[in-house]
């Protein structure tokens, strides 16, 4: 692939940046949620969208195919309260024998005879999750260590005290406050129950019909056509449908703007940015005033779009064509330009390529082009994904320049039990290669599972036996999530700083330095 930089004099000033990727994030939406809206019109411009929508539909009914033991598991975990227990081992081949590291100490004999098991019990319909740690290096054992989360509190065991601490959600905004009243309000949340929620599927159907509605009704029939032609993909001759869009630079700007209004005024749409920001940034930032500063930066970000549109020039305008059999796509051509009025400067974006989608192999191979007449690059996705009598053989690559970031799987289901085999490689001219393998096993029957996992590294400088990660599963269904009894809890929200600080310098500190103390020097521990 090629990727060629030129050293030009100085640029001069155009459309900035943020302009340009706020026009690039509208023309995803149009795309996006247009092909996600169920048509029934037997127009080009319905085909056009129908075919964008089968096609998604079509991958990913293939996937739930594969792994339908997988996607039961999870329907029974959020469905019903499930515990599962996690070992990590690892396993050390020492090259060296255990020579040259001084006093005989050989770090195999602590890695290969260290474990770390993770045993978590999560009913999400109830709102309750609780872990619990346990850990042996050698013949040095840490348990005790617990973690509960419900939709109003999280609570939390050390093995050297006696008591579960508790912070409520609604204590943590006056805690932090009195910690550090300039800066913040008193108002800020964990947003724990945010943990509980998966997939909107509300706000997805609200985006759907807000947005791909009133972009398919605003796209003029006449943008587009539909002709008959033969193409061939992978040596196979196919007779499609030729779909073709083409929006001038009026229309698209006009798109564009509609787009960008409508969202800068959609109150449901900022909530719902507010409940992403929440989810994704737990705990800590995801307070009243950083939300609100994301909000004015959205706003102003939308704002500027609107009112620098005239300063956008899009000369060839926007134009899509994809080719159609049996109602999936086979082929695609996109390519828009975007430029400033002010100078010449452009940027080019295109994607071409084709894919197959068969029942039994699915293939595909794109490029995807960036030219803004200073450097360019063409970055090529292919895979080849195939399912048969129950057994995969899967590839992917990921070239850019020199850069090839692969993956290759294979995998055998015998009922309701999976084998598997994968790798994920990276080559790079200066910085070398190398692989992650990823094997093993796993096996889903009704209310239980099992899987075994198995990471080890691949290098010039380091064989696949050297070292390697291990992870056994074990998941079942339980009755409930067993919490802490309320009478061993110390509720540290509801307490002062002063009362705080006497309890963690009179009572919790003394105790940690008793049990390093006899975890260290005292054999087995706590």
């Amino acid at each position: 692939m090629d990727e060629t930089v030129n050293n030009t004099p100085e640029k001069k000033k155009g459309v900035s940046k943020g302009l340009i990727a706020i026009i690039v994030a509208a023309v995803l939406v149009i795309g996006g949620s247009v092909a996600a809206f169920v048509l029934l019109e037997n127009s080009a411009k319905a085909q056009y969208f129908l075919a964008e929508k089968n096609s998604l539909d079509y991958i990913g009914d293939k996937f739930e195919d594969r792994y339908q033991p997988e996607m039961e598991w999870l329907e029974t975990s959020e469905e019903n309260p499930t515990e599962s227990t996690v070992e990590l081992s690892a396993e050390y081949n020492d090259p060296n024998g255990g020579m040259g590291y001084g006093m005989g100490l050989d770090p195999s004999q602590i890695i290969n005879n260290s474990t770390i098991t993770l045993t978590t019990a999560a009913d999400m319909e109830e709102k309750q999750i609780s872990t619990e740690l346990a850990a042996s290096f050698g013949e040095m054992e840490i348990d005790g260590v617990q973690f509960h989360v419900t939709a109003e509190k999280i609570l939390l065991g050390l093995p050297f005290i006696n008591e579960i601490l508790q912070l409520k959600d609604e204590d943590l905004g006056p805690l932090l406050k009195e910690v550090d009243p300039e800066t913040f309000t008193g108002e800020e949340s964990m947003n724990l129950e945010q943990l509980f929620e998966g997939t909107n599927s509300e706000d997805l159907e609200y985006f759907k019909e807000e947005y791909g509605k009133m972009i398919f009704d605003e796209l003029p029939e006449d943008a587009f056509e539909q002709t008959e032609e033969s193409i061939k993909v992978k040596d196979q001759s196919l007779d499609t449908e030729k779909l073709s869009l083409h929006l001038s630079e009026d229309q698209v700007k006009d798109l564009i703007v509609k787009t960008l209004e409508k969202m800068k005024d959609d109150e449901k749409l900022k909530e719902m940015i507010r409940e992403q920001m929440a989810l994704q940034q737990f705990g800590g930032t995801a307070m009243s005033p950083d939300a609100d500063q994301f909000i004015a930066d959205f706003e102003t970000g939308l704002e500027e779009g609107i009112n620098e549109i005239d300063k956008v020039s899009i000369p060839d305008g926007l134009n899509s064509t994809i080719w159609v059999k049996d109602d999936l796509i086979a082929q695609r051509d996109f390519s828009v330009k975007l430029g400033s009025t002010e100078n010449e400067d452009t940027v080019s974006l295109a994607v071409k390529g084709s894919q197959l989608l068969e029942d039994a192999n699915q293939s595909f191979n794109y490029d995807f082009s960036y030219d803004d007449g200073y450097t360019e690059g063409t970055m090529n996705l292919t895979g080849d994904l195939s399912w048969k009598d129950n057994q995969a053989t899967d590839s992917l690559a990921l070239t850019f320049a020199d850069t090839v970031l692969s993956y290759n799987g294979e995998e055998t289901l015998d009922g309701t039990a999976r084998e598997f085999e994968r790798t994920f490689s990276f080559e790079d001219p200066m910085n070398g290669e190398g692989s992650l393998i990823w094997s093993g096993n796993a096996n889903y029957e009704g209310d239980q599972m099992t899987s075994e996992h198995s990471f080890s590294v691949n290098t010039p400088d380091m064989s696949q036996d050297m070292f390697s990660l291990h992870a056994a599963v074990e998941g079942k269904t339980i009755d409930s999530v067993e919490l802490p009894n309320e009478d061993n809890v110390k509720d540290i929200g509801s307490m002062s700083m002063d009362e705080l600080s006497q309890y963690f310098n009179t009572e919790v500190t003394p105790q940690f330095q008793q049990w390093v103390s006899n975890l260290l020097y005292g054999g087995a521990g706590f």
